[in-house]
């Protein structure tokens, strides 16, 4: 079906993105024959459309930066896959979408910057500031960052989160582990490490600890895969 014949209100909601398209389709061909393929893609956008028919329209549409590609439509798009297709994709999969669709940038900065420097460790909190104010604007996201300290590490929480806030009502919570898990692969390029211990799906904030890789700090808080998938910390 092509995307334009979707019956979704697009004054308040957006299409996926054409990565994310892309990357769900490669996947679908990966364990459909052929001639099912179209069919089952077919299913996912019509998934897409369902779970859309009675979420949020105070997201912001086109005009929310979190609503592009590898943010809140795209992690819909990926949990309409999930639900269509759960008896044949891998958890490691579905995970491997959200890294394609996030990671690319990551490693064109990965080419320059390293969080270990100040210069870069001031840089990232003013990026963590703007998009504060971003989801001040929406209410979508409810972001606190944590005043600057040239000696600690970076300190910002999400305390609502849309996408987790879809998987429970839709009884997909087993899967958000492998969209958030790309946050820490995101800091890995930058020379910088996350440092979890929450999520919104799991209790009442999502919390970000940030320092270079070098940083003593990460001696005190290994990293360890929970049981549900989640990359976390001590």
């Amino acid at each position: 079906m092509k995307d334009s014949k979707l019956q979704f209100d697009r004054n308040c909601h957006v299409l996926y993105s054409g990565a994310c398209k892309k990357e769900i389709q490669a996947k679908i061909a990966l364990h459909y024959p052929e001639t099912e393929q179209e069919a089952v893609w077919e299913r996912v956008q019509l998934q897409y459309v369902e779970f859309l028919s009675d979420w949020r329209t105070d997201l912001g549409g086109s005009k929310n930066f979190h609503n592009g590609a590898g943010g809140t439509y795209d992690c819909i798009a990926i949990m309409s896959c999930y639900a269509v297709c759960r008896d044949v994709v891998s958890f490691r999969e579905i995970e491997e979408i959200e890294e394609n669709l996030i990671l690319p940038a990551f490693r064109k900065l990965s080419r320059f910057v390293d969080c270990n420097k100040p210069f870069f460790k001031r840089l990232m909190y003013w990026a963590f500031q703007n998009a504060e104010k971003q989801c001040s604007r929406w209410h979508d996201y409810e972001m606190h960052v944590a005043p600057y300290d040239k000696d600690k590490p970076i300190y910002y929480e999400f305390t609502a989160c849309p996408a987790a806030e879809f998987a429970v009502k839709h009884g997909l919570t087993d899967i958000m582990p492998a969209l958030c898990n790309v946050d820490f692969a995101s800091m890995e390029l930058l020379h910088a490490r996350l440092v979890r211990k929450g999520t919104c799906v799991d209790g009442c904030k999502c919390d970000y600890t940030i320092c270079g890789d070098k940083d003593p700090y990460l001696r005190d808080h290994p990293e360890y895969r929970d049981e549900a998938g989640y990359r976390r910390n001590r």
